[in-house]
C-alpha cells in the first residue's frame, strides 16, 4: 500500500544542515498549523509553540542548550527558525510530554512535505528549568508551569538527504 502521505513518511530525515535564508511566512504558518492539528490526550491542546527568528533570542538559545551537551557547533545547526514546543509538567498533566512529541513529529512531516528541512532538538527541558531559561520563558509570553519538550531546527536544507538506513529485524509485531 502507498500514496504520498506514506512516502513522505518513509523519506523524511532530520536535516543537520541549512541554507542561511529565512523561510517564508507562509511556510511557517504551514508548518506551525500542522503541530495543532496533532492529537492531544482528551484534546486539551495543552501544548504551546513559540517560533523564534530573532537572531538575538536564537544566539541565547545556542548558549543554553549549549550548557547541557558536550557537542561542538552550534546545537541548532545554524538553523533560520527554531520552534519551541513547551506542555504542561506532569503534575499538572500527565501527557505533557506525549502531546508536545506529537505537535514535534507533526510539524517535523509537514516540514518534509513543502521541502524543508527539519530535525529534533533535545534539551529544552533542561533549559528552560534554569533561572535564565525561565526569565526567557517569560519574555517569550508563556505562563511559569510549562516544561520545554523539545524543539525543531527549521529552515531550508543545505544539502540532499540520504536514503533510510534500513528499518531493524522484527521492529514491529502483529499478534491475531
Amino acid at each position: 500500500m502507498d500514496n504520498a502521505i506514506l512516502k513522505n513518511l518513509r523519506e523524511r530525515r532530520s536535516v543537520r544542515s541549512f541554507k542561511p535564508e529565512q523561510i517564508t511566512d507562509e511556510e511557517l504558518t504551514a508548518v506551525l498549523e500542522a503541530g495543532t492539528y496533532a492529537p492531544t490526550g482528551m484534546n486539551l491542546q495543552d501544548p504551546w509553540i513559540v517560533a523564534v527568528q530573532n537572531p538575538d533570542i536564537i544566539a541565547r538559545l545556542v548558549r543554553l542548550n549549549k550548557q547541557f551537551t558536550q557537542q561542538e557547533g552550534n546545537p541548532y545547526y545554524d538553523a533560520p527558525t527554531i520552534v519551541l514546543v513547551f506542555a504542561s509538567r506532569p503534575e499538572k498533566w500527565k501527557n505533557g510530554m506525549a502531546d508536545g512529541s506529537l505537535v514535534l513529529g507533526n510539524m517535523m512531516n509537514a516540514a518534509h512535505a513543502i521541502g524543508l528541512g527539519s530535525c529534533w532538538i533535545n534539551r529544552e527541558r533542561e533549559m528552560f528549568d534554569t533561572i535564565e531559561g525561565k526569565e526567557l520563558m517569560r519574555q517569550l509570553g508563556l505562563p511559569d508551569d510549562l516544561m520545554g519538550v523539545g524543539a525543531l531546527s527549521l529552515g531550508y536544507p543545505a544539502v540532499p538527504s540520504r536514503p533510510a538506513r534500513p528499518r531493524k529485524e522484527n521492529y514491529y509485531r502483529i499478534v491475531k
